[in-house]
């Protein structure tokens, strides 16, 4: 018997959708002949609130369940029951919906990759799994994620497939911010940022292992914290710029396409970014776009690393040996210079690749 009974109550109906106790009201008076006007009349309601109980926007309360039962003869008990339930349903089903819908919006966070990074449990169940990453994002629900990482809050340069911000490059974002958190920056000055950009430009000839220790240090005296991230599989990002508070503003870098020439033209194009536009924005940097804050941070960048007088000379470098004179007479890397003629259509893309360097993340 006791089995059977946790059977039935294991498999028990739970239907999709609720009935109104409007709906039961209205039924109830058409059977008795009654118009809402006459009940309004009888109940001591006005016409108003009448049509609210039947139209399901007034709650049936203790007090009118009484004045329905001395016009209906319909026990109190059980239009409180019926409002009880109909209560309680309601707020099963839209929990539910709640719960079906977070899933959903989990599937387009890379939660493997946070897993593995070791920003999120292990072998955790859904509900921990999503508790966990709203909590790596700093909010309390889905909805607060989604109002706070919106594609109005954050500005792309155009990319295939990456119209609005995909939840692999808020993530990408978010460990950008957990790590410059980290960083002890001073306060943001602009004139000394901009100093700051001149002594990194030269950091293009040296090693990673000497630049980007200098490269933070120099930044952060500026009040800008320089976050490397590696990047999520699929997100086509190459950096990211947005300011932490009123103090200190964020330069968030990968190795996507993993050549010193892109790497060097996304760091200045970001700094653009921090000196140039507005606070409010966080600029996630994918592609070109026609966007004219992308494309003054791309003529910022272009024209930092090698100067309109300087350019003028590019398209005479017809030899190796030539870009090496150049780059090594101007102060930057040559692979920087070998980007910049294959990008104007000077040489071919195919051509002088040896002068370039590949960068690649290295374990700690």
């Amino acid at each position: 018997m006791a089995s059977t009974l946790k059977k039935k109550l294991r498999f028990a109906y739970e239907p999709d959708f609720v009935t109104e106790p409007g709906s039961i009201l209205r039924e109830t008076i058409d059977s008795l002949g009654i118009t809402q006007k006459e009940l309004a009349a009888r109940t001591g309601y006005s016409p108003k609130h009448v049509n609210q109980l039947i139209g399901g926007k007034a709650r049936i309360t203790p007090e009118a369940a009484f004045r329905l039962e001395r016009v209906t003869r319909v026990p109190a008990r059980f239009w409180n029951n019926l409002e009880t339930q109909y209560r309680d349903r309601k707020a099963r089903l839209e929990a539910n919906l709640t719960v079906a819908e977070d899933l959903l919006w989990m599937k387009t966070i890379p939660t493997r990759e946070l897993i593995k990074r070791g920003f999120l449990p292990s072998n955790a169940n859904p509900a921990e799994t999503l508790a966990a990453t709203l909590s790596f994002f700093g909010v309390a629900s889905v909805d607060a994620w989604k109002a706070g990482w919106s594609k109005h809050r954050i500005a792309f340069r155009k990319s295939d497939g990456a119209d609005e911000c995909s939840g692999g490059i808020a993530a990408w974002v978010r460990l950008a911010e957990l790590q410059a958190a980290k960083l002890e920056c001073a306060t943001y000055h602009s004139a000394s940022f901009k100093a700051a950009l001149d002594k990194i430009r030269r950091l293009t000839t040296v090693s990673p292992e000497k630049f980007v220790p200098e490269m933070r240090q120099i930044c952060a005296a500026a009040g800008v914290a320089l976050s490397l991230v590696p990047d999520i599989p699929g997100t086509k990002v190459s950096g990211a710029a947005r300011w932490l508070n009123n103090s200190n503003a964020m330069i968030a870098l990968n190795l996507r396409g993993k050549r010193n020439d892109k790497f060097w033209f996304t760091f200045f194009h970001e700094a653009g970014h921090i000196l140039n536009d507005s606070p409010d924005e966080v600029f996630v940097d994918v592609d070109y776009d026609e966007d004219p804050r992308e494309q003054a941070a791309n003529k910022f960048a272009k024209d930092l690393l090698i100067s309109p007088s300087h350019a003028r000379e590019l398209k005479t470098l017809k030899s190796k040996a030539a870009v090496r004179t150049y780059a090594q007479r101007i102060g930057i890397h040559a692979g920087i210079v070998v980007g910049r003629l294959q990008h104007e259509k000077i040489i071919p893309f195919s051509h002088m690749h040896e002068l370039m360097e590949r960068l690649d993340w290295k374990e700690a």
